[in-house]
């Protein structure tokens, strides 16, 4: 067969080959299907005319993005990277590669915005990771990482597994540039002293001649290979409208490198090559050492989530597999041998051990699993074979929650990092534009042309978007981390500015402050007591003084009937409610009693639980709690801070203010229901105060919910977990005083970074409009400010806590 062109670059191949399309009865032929896609893209645009302006021009073939794309739309993709919410919306982690600056994200973060379908889509600078919320009824995973890849960029899934391969594959692309530079910064810098000299005592043509060729060698590689990062991030973002860090870079550079040229070329004026040569070593030496900064910083959270194994050993019919986490169900039995992670939370059926809980709570000490004891997902089984029931499915664990919640936290974004990011994108655009009104002024004040370019290119080279757009997410990211290593978990970065600002700490009692493990220390049984029916009745709640009681039945009273209640009802701040045979049954505390009419004798200051059967008292138990290790000295602390305390519980006042006492808070709130803690907070906060809400029950739930930070205990109440902002893994006081500490010293971080970076544009760029700067001096300045922020920010893992 004959070659024939393709209709789309005009290339010419085999017939055979081509693929066929009839179109309104003229027929078209395409080398690959780049070319066809391109072709109907350009004419569903309107952009068909092309062709006519082309002719018989040959183009390459369109180059093919999408061979993979199928892949991210396959069912097995789905399970293991993509989570689907309450409202059926798809969410993933995305690593976007080839992001330089803070003007990337915001790129893609618009982008992403205007994409039909895409509900959310908020990317964290620090480690390029994306999380992207979409409705999956709208656009289809594979168009998301089309549109990416359409404006330069490149998407895969987030996998902590695969992050350090690719983090050494990325230093080594580094690697080899900075080397390129790192060699012609040296050879040159001894021909520049060669040329200096020469400058001041003389020196033939010739000889400077060959010298400013020498050095247009050297400089000619580094420019292109070791400089294309930031020719490649300018290309794109001039594609796309947008000036960015690379632009600046490479317009320096470029400048200079082209001026350096024509002066060589035409023996006039001074070459600037070593100033070309520094500006590109300089700016990428401190984004390699970028690099490995945010590295480390994100080190705390991929060494939590990546260590995490995809599959576990199962027993079904006393036959042993290997499965993979995703499909346990509850119900299974899963093996544990020493030395392996729980991945899924259960409760111990056979055997007995020591686990390490310490990547959950901080504390090192190993904690001991019988039978019936439930063990948590992230700690790791140290010297037994064990064999435990699950009793959640892998989503729903402890772990996967620890993994999401940290998620979620580094790329969600505080209210200032938000204010940065606007700054920044608009930030590029300033400068350039100051540095084309000093090339004008020095031209027309000055009348030397190349005094004139060397002032813009240092302008455009000294101002450092970089250090501003680093400012907040290298310290929240660093913040979070430490909070990690202490069994803090925040679920937003934005969380951790609140948190700062906040100047009033509101207490629950039971489970908080105290043990919320309430033991009887006097029991009055009088006639007609039955424990059976209380054990039945006390079994039906969660609540700490139901299950003191229940304890203390169980240990004093051998065989009690098994016993079945009905209309069972729980009565919130009071107590329970239940029929036996017709016969009513009321627990609860002396409210409970007086709104049945049921006489109460003498108050205590110990909490109180009375039994009535049919109206007469029963059995009356007087209940005390356990007040937390540290509690006071962490109240303490937290008050010298100049944070105000208060205590609000459903507890009776006695009792609630002899647990304040020893605590040494002055504010208590007693007897109080649900929403009465909540209209409190509301209260408070109308009186202007930023609130912090710790709670572990479903009676803090509403209180939580209306805070402005809901601390939650965690191991308490789902639904108090579910609405709150902070979890305390390890339960202790003393963690609520580091959340604050953490927290504020993250905020100042932040505070002293953007302190900084606008400083250092304040005086930086005058200085280099005022022609007080050269190019090399201002490469260094550049890349010297991002890492002072990067640096300062680390300074946050050196916070001193008590051990």
């Amino acid at each position: 067969m004959a070659d024939i062109a393709c209709t789309h670059c005009n290339l010419k191949f085999d017939e055979s080959v081509m693929i066929k399309e009839e179109q309104n009865g003229k027929e078209l032929n395409f080398c690959c299907k780049g070319c066809q896609g391109v072709y109907h893209l350009l004419e569903s645009e309107g952009l068909d005319t092309f062709y006519d302006k082309l002719g018989d021009t040959q183009l390459q073939p369109a180059a093919q993005y999408h061979d993979d794309l199928h892949k991210f739309d396959l069912e097995g993709f789905k399970n293991k990277y993509i989570k689907e919410n309450e409202d059926g919306l798809y969410e993933i982690n995305l690593i976007i590669e080839g992001i330089h600056c803070s003007a990337c994200v915001w790129l893609n973060e618009k982008v992403l915005h205007k994409t039909d379908g895409i509900i959310e889509a908020t990317i964290n600078y620090t480690n390029n990771k994306a999380k992207v919320i979409w409705d999956p009824e709208e656009i289809q995973l594979s168009k998301i990482i089309e549109t990416i890849r359409s404006i330069g960029y490149n998407a895969y899934p987030y996998d902590a597994s695969l992050q350090e391969e690719r983090a050494n594959k990325t230093k080594k692309a580094y690697y080899s540039r900075i080397l390129m530079g790192v060699f012609g910064t040296m050879n040159i810098m001894w021909i520049a002293v060669a040329q200096y000299a020469g400058y001041f005592t003389g020196m033939e043509q010739k000889f400077k001649d060959i010298l400013n060729v020498a050095e247009f060698i050297l400089a000619t590689p580094v420019l292109f290979y070791s400089g294309w990062i930031f020719f490649r991030g300018a290309y794109y973002g001039f594609k796309n409208r947008i000036i960015n860090m690379d632009t600046l870079v490479a317009s320096g550079a470029l400048l200079a490198y082209l001026y350096s040229i024509y002066a060589m070329v035409t023996q006039t004026g001074e070459v600037y090559f070593d100033s070309v040569v520094m500006i590109i070593t300089f700016v990428l030496v401190g984004k390699y050492l970028e690099v490995l900064s945010k590295k480390h910083a994100v080190d705390t959270l991929d060494s939590i989530i990546g260590s995490t194994p995809t599959e576990v050993t199962v027993v079904k019919e006393s036959v042993k597999s290997l499965i993979g986490v995703e499909n346990i169900q509850v119900g299974d039995i899963i093996e544990l041998k020493p030395g392996e992670k729980v991945v899924i939370d259960g409760q111990v059926v056979f055997g007995e051990g020591s686990f390490d809980e310490s990547s959950l709570t901080g504390e090192n000490e190993p904690v001991f699993k019988k039978n019936g004891d439930a063990i948590l997902s992230g700690s790791i089984c140290l010297d037994s074979v064990i064999r435990y029931e699950a009793t959640k499915d892998a989503s729903h664990s402890l772990l996967t929650s620890i993994v999401n919640l940290l998620e979620d936290a580094i790329t969600k974004k505080p209210r200032i990092e938000q204010l940065a990011d606007t700054v920044s994108g608009y930030f590029s655009l300033a400068i350039l534009s100051i540095a084309i009104a000093a090339f004008l002024g020095w031209y027309f004040m000055g009348g030397s042309f190349e005094t004139a370019l060397i002032v813009s290119i240092s302008v455009i080279v000294i101002a450092c978007p970089c250090a501003l757009g680093l400012a907040t997410p290298m310290s929240t990211l660093v913040g979070i981390g430490v909070a990690a290593k202490r069994g803090l978990l925040f679920k937003e970065a934005t969380f951790l500015e609140t948190m700062a600002k906040s100047n009033l700490l509101a207490l629950d009692k039971t489970g908080t402050i105290t043990e919320g493990k309430p033991s009887v220390v006097h029991a009055q049984i009088e006639k007609g007591f039955d424990p059976s029916l209380l054990l039945a009745l006390t079994e039906t709640s969660n609540h700490p003084i139901s299950k003191g009681v229940a304890h203390y039945l169980k240990e004093h009273y051998d065989n009690m009937d098994t016993v079945t209640l009905e209309s069972i009802k729980s009565v919130e701040a009071k107590g329970l409610e239940a029929y036996h045979n017709g016969i009513k049954l009321v627990g609860g505390n002396a409210a409970l009693m007086q709104q049945h009419h049921i006489d109460v004798e003498g108050e205590s200051e110990n909490s109180l639980f009375i039994f009535a059967i049919d109206g007469h008292m029963t059995a009356r138990f007087e209940l005390t709690d356990t007040i937390r290790e540290g509690a006071k000295e962490a109240i303490g602390n937290i008050q010298k801070m100049g944070i105000e305390v208060v205590m609000l519980t459903g507890d009776h006042e006695k009792s609630a203010q002899r647990i304040a006492k020893e605590v040494g808070i002055d504010q208590v709130h007693a007897r109080l229901l649900p929403t009465d803690k909540s209209d409190i907070i509301q209260h408070f906060q109308e009186e202007g105060k930023i609130v912090v809400m710790v709670g572990d029950g479903i009676n803090d739930a509403i209180a939580l919910a209306n805070a402005n930070i809901a601390i939650a205990m965690g191991r308490g109440a789902d639904v108090a977990i579910n609405v709150s902002d902070v979890v305390l893994l390890n339960e202790k006081p003393q963690s609520i005083y580091e959340a604050y500490r953490i927290s504020r010293r993250t905020f100042l971080a932040v505070k002293e970074n953007l302190g900084f970076s606008l400083l250092y544009n304040l005086v930086a760029v005058p200085l280099a409009v005022s022609g007080h700067v050269n190019p090399l001096v201002a490469a260094l300045s550049m890349s010297m400010s991002s890492l002072i922020v990067v640096g300062n920010s680390m300074r946050i893992k050196f916070l001193k806590f008590r051990s």
